[in-house]
């Protein structure tokens, strides 16, 4: 009797043990994926650090090309002598911003994204507008423009409100009468003021950057 409790043992042992070892095992494997995957987020995460020292490397050490375009989009070279403006070439210089009117014919308009995307390759962004003055001036600009057709601004329905593109809200309602919806971006009418549209809809577009101090 004493022997057969002892065989009983010993295969309870053994099937404990055999138990036991697969766990140890099994712990082994998610230790070691554990690693390796750790391993592949520290690479990542110096890639990424990389990239972002690099992006403020850019931006705080511009290229000579970078600097001399800008040399001479304000500086333009003259019978050998440089007169420096406070716009570029083709932007209008009002009360000490700059502003490019996109006329673009049909072919080339814009959504309002595409439309910002192209004020932020002109270092710039879609126009915000400031008070009455600047208002009238910004649709006095939107050459050419009628109905539900004018010029893209920085103005579009977020979150219940109407939002320009630097964060700040539109204080005066009497800009824009329509209330906000998810999906209307406005537009500049000459004459006409401010209205609501579609922001998939195709228009022009004004841009607006600070001039330059000369």
């Amino acid at each position: 009797q004493l022997a057969c409790c002892l065989g009983t043992l010993c295969v309870i042992l053994v099937l404990a043990f055999t138990v036991l070892e697969k766990q140890v095992t099994k712990m082994i494997e998610i230790n070691l994926n554990l690693t390796q995957e750790n391993e592949k987020l520290e690479a990542e995460k110096k890639n990424l650090t990389e990239k972002i020292h690099h992006m403020k490397t850019s931006w705080k050490e511009p290229s000579v090309s970078q600097s001399q375009w800008s040399i001479d989009a304000y500086c333009p070279k003259q019978n050998n002598s440089r007169q420096c403006k406070p716009c570029q070439k083709g932007w209008l210089d009002v009360q000490s911003s700059c502003y490019a009117i996109n006329d673009a014919e049909t072919s080339k308009q814009k959504t309002w994204e595409e439309a910002r995307e192209d004020c932020r390759g002109k270092i710039s962004d879609l126009v915000v507008v400031i008070d009455a003055a600047e208002k009238k001036n910004v649709t006095d600009n939107s050459w050419g423009s009628s109905g539900n057709k004018g010029y893209w601004i920085g103005l579009r329905a977020e979150g219940g409100k109407w939002k320009w593109v630097d964060g700040s809200d539109l204080t005066n309602n009497s800009w824009i009468q329509q209330p906000p919806s998810d999906g209307l971006c406005a537009i500049s009418v000459q004459t006409q003021g401010f209205k609501p549209v579609s922001c998939g809809e195709e228009n022009r577009w004004i841009c607006k950057k600070k001039a330059l101090s000369v």
